[in-house]
């Protein structure tokens, strides 16, 4: 009984503290026990007797701590859990950057990491493109590139996850290392070049996972058929775009495209051309406008001579670089107006090194910058792009945004949902209720009810 009040105590002070402090402080205590043990002295030799004793008493204080867990209430305790990434980020680090990038989806696809079982705030949800987002918070393309970890990014309170870039035909892209931190600035550069499994695995793997959700939608439906239908898409709770890229050595571009639309497009809830990485050679001459018109009217006719059920096609969406002159946005807004596209993310990375970055030596490498020197430049983009399109085509803000505020401006500058990628490599799972924290804390403070009311708030 005595261990069991000592237990007791504890947890509830820990309980107290996580409220009180956020519970990111909730692991402090975890490691200064360690230290401690470190420094005791070693244990003297126990009777067989003793070992009994000390075994049943270990046992005990085991049953009693979970005992105690399965009645602190689910909030709680996934919010000790997101906390508890942040001891492991220390270790990422010390990792290859690309190695490291392996692990996390890795860990992501065997269910490895925290689960979000809490609701997201009201104010975050918002339907685009006549689907439910539970929030505005999506994963950018570059991160799951051959669809392995959808369900567990989903899990971990992304309002959407983007898979891909995928290509028809499997490639390694550009030779290692390709992916290169600049930590101080909160950045990376990389030049990884579209490595693929292509679309056959990528297919598969995204086929498994539709079959298996329509599986739980019927047992669920069938056990309790009058369940209000909530937010989420082909993949589970959360919307799934697929990102589709070509070949490096592919002459016929459209073709490529084509290719992905037909192969994958079933499974996903948007579909996104990529035409602005700067890694694949000649890529970005596709944005130009005669070029990107056909290129659009191709995949769209692809798109739509398939067969589709109530909910009709994906939309289709291009993503462009932030490094294009106003002649270069206002040709793809007039293309983009034309052909009725579905929406624009904007951006990918840039090939420019604005200051800090300049001053570090590995600026020097060849390949795409994004993270939080992008900030400012995309969010330019993106306000130009909501002005030429006068608000007409959504748009997803991507490039920089490490924080709540963040988000929120690129929202007031004209985005409808948003988009992570380096923040997340760097912060772990722990960011994203962070951010949606602060993003709702944004909105409330303004006297906004909804996301809708915020877009391009900055410039109507």
């Amino acid at each position: 009984m005595a261990a069991w009040k000592i237990l007791r105590d504890f947890s509830y002070r820990r309980v107290i503290s996580s409220k009180l402090g956020r519970s990111r402080h909730c692991f402090s205590s975890s490691s200064s026990s360690s230290s401690a043990a470190y420094a005791a002295p070693k244990i003297p030799h126990f009777s067989k007797r003793g070992r009994l004793l000390t075994g049943a008493t270990t046992l005990g204080l085991v049953i009693a701590t979970g005992a105690y867990v399965s009645t602190v209430d689910e909030a709680t305790f996934c919010g000790w859990l997101f906390s508890a990434t942040k001891l492991v980020n220390p270790f990422f680090a010390l990792l290859d950057a690309e190695v490291a990038h392996t692990l996390a989806v890795s860990a992501a696809a065997r269910g490895w990491v925290p689960r979000e079982k809490r609701p997201d705030p009201a104010i975050l949800g918002l339907e685009v493109w006549g689907r439910k987002f539970s929030n505005p918070l999506g994963l950018a393309a570059g991160f799951d590139k051959n669809a392995e970890a959808v369900e567990g990014l989903l899990g971990l309170g992304f309002g959407f996850v983007e898979v891909g870039s995928v290509t028809p035909v499997p490639q390694e892209g550009n030779p290692k290392p390709r992916i290169f931190r600049l930590r101080q600035e909160g950045a990376i550069i990389n030049r990884c070049g579209f490595n693929s499994e292509g679309i056959v695995a990528v297919a598969k793997r995204l086929g498994a996972q539709h079959g298996k959700r329509k599986l739980d939608e019927t047992s669920r439906t069938s056990s309790s058929p009058n369940d209000e239908v909530k937010a989420g898409g082909k993949a589970g709770p959360g919307i799934l775009g697929v990102n589709i890229g070509k070949n490096k050595t592919s002459e016929d571009a459209a073709a490529d495209y084509v290719q992905g639309v037909h192969t994958l497009s079933q499974y996903a809830d948007y579909l996104v051309i990529n035409v602005s990485s700067p890694n694949t050679p000649g890529l970005r001459m596709l944005q130009g406008r005669k070029q990107l018109k056909d290129l659009v009217k191709k995949v769209q006719a692809a798109r739509d001579e398939m067969q589709w059920g109530e909910e009709g096609p994906p939309p289709l969406l291009v993503k462009i670089a932030p490094d294009l002159s106003k002649e270069d946005l206002e040709d793809i807004a007039a293309v983009a107006v034309a052909l009725r596209l579905d929406g624009l993310i904007i951006s990918n990375t840039t090939i420019s090194r604005p200051d800090p970055v300049s001053k570090n030596p590995v600026a020097k490498e060849t390949g795409g910058l994004s993270g939080k020197p992008l900030l400012s430049l995309s969010n330019n983009i993106l306000k130009e792009m909501y002005l030429l399109t006068r608000g007409k085509i959504p748009l997803i803000g991507c490039g920089g945004i490490s924080g709540g505020e963040d988000a929120y401006r690129k929202i007031r500058a004209g985005a409808t949902l948003v988009q992570l990628y380096t923040a997340f490599a760097y912060g772990g799972p722990a960011l994203i209720p962070q951010i949606k924290a602060e993003l709702a804390e944004c909105l409330e403070r303004d006297g906004f009810k909804s996301i809708i009311e915020a877009v391009g708030a900055d410039y109507r």
